[in-house]
């Protein structure tokens, strides 16, 4: 069993900066892979960014290339998302989630486990 807790979200002025966090429970988390994803209410969930387990690989959606960074701290079983330059189309859901495999991807059906949400708005 694995638990994911994101935070981190709220309401920020387009060309803005913030900082998702996604906490992990168990001590295998350091060999998972984890992804970042973000949804709109009535839409299908959208990959954002991936990075495997030793945070070695990371890719990202073109969407956000050069904007968003993703990052790992596995002694803290934490994930990050650095936002910058936020859009108003980047105002969605952001979940993160775990790939027990460890290798990255953009296919949701690959990810195991799945935090619950936390918003993100961006106000032009």
């Amino acid at each position: 069993q694995v638990q994911l807790v994101e935070s981190g979200g709220g309401l920020v002025q387009a060309g803005g900066s913030l900082r998702l966090s996604c906490a992990a429970s168990g001590h295998t988390f350091a060999s998972y892979a984890v992804g970042w994803f973000r949804q709109a209410p009535g839409k299908e969930r959208e990959f954002v960014a991936t990075i495997s387990w030793s945070g070695g690989s990371t890719y990202y959606a073109d969407s956000v290339k050069g904007r968003f960074t993703i990052s790992r701290d596995n002694a803290e079983n934490t994930v990050y998302l650095q936002m910058n330059s936020l859009k108003p189309e980047d105002t969605d859901v952001y979940y993160c989630a775990a790939n027990t495999k460890g290798w990255i991807t953009a296919a949701t059906r690959e990810y195991d486990y799945w935090g619950q949400g936390t918003q993100v708005t961006v106000s032009s």
